[in-house]
């Protein structure tokens, strides 16, 4: 799928032991935290985005992206998502695998120290009216969520596309408005001139009658 975007920022992961478990634990992205995507265009999540698809995705806990390195899934219960005033919090239950105990280790060192996500945007309003657009997502399907070690927002090309493609949109919607604002005067003086022969004719049959 080409429309798939990466997200990500400092916003923590920790790493929590007990119960002969060990569980990292931090927010793959954060609600209402604006930030400059490729200086195209401004970036925030709206709280909800995450709803839908937490509640029914089968949705993996990656290491740096890498759909090879899987520590966690939502359908086995060993990654939990939950939204909360912040944001979208996960809790890897990380297993005793080279991955994951070499990503315990490098998370416990401070050496990987933050989260990102792998998703779609389903729902995205945009606001041009500024110096530079804002595009709000309201919906996102998610596929995975990953510890990383550089929680950049590198994805600039799809947010290009993005607004280029919002772009095309709203000048189609303008086009359509327009040809639709052309085609309702047409119909009125069509029917305007309808009215206007048949006055034509009413009058002339009442002057032959007369």
């Amino acid at each position: 799928m080409t429309d798939i975007e990466k997200r990500g920022g400092l916003h923590g992961v920790e790493a929590r032991a007990g119960d002969e478990k060990r569980t990292l634990v931090g927010y793959a992205a954060i609600f209402n935290s604006d930030t400059t995507i490729g200086d195209y265009f401004v970036e925030r999540i709206a709280p909800g985005a995450f709803a839908d698809t937490i509640k029914g995705g089968d949705i993996r806990a990656l290491v740096d992206h890498d759909p090879g390195r899987v520590v966690g899934r939502t359908k086995s219960g060993t990654l939990r998502l939950v939204e909360d005033s912040k944001g979208l919090r996960a809790e890897i239950d990380v297993p005793d695998t080279s991955d994951g105990r070499d990503l315990w280790t490098l998370v416990e060192r401070g050496d990987i120290s933050g989260m990102s996500f792998g998703f779609r945007v389903t729902k995205q309003e945009w606001d041009e009216s500024g110096d530079m657009p804002i595009r709000t997502i309201r919906g996102i399907e998610l596929f995975e969520v990953s510890a990383v070690a550089f929680p950049a927002y590198d994805d600039t090309s799809i947010g290009v596309r993005s607004l280029e493609a919002i772009r095309a949109e709203a000048e189609a919607a303008r086009a359509e408005e327009q040809r639709k604002a052309e085609n309702k005067a047409a119909a009125e003086r069509r029917i305007a001139e309808k009215r206007a022969l048949a006055e034509q004719k009413f009058r002339g049959i009442r002057q032959d009658a007369s």
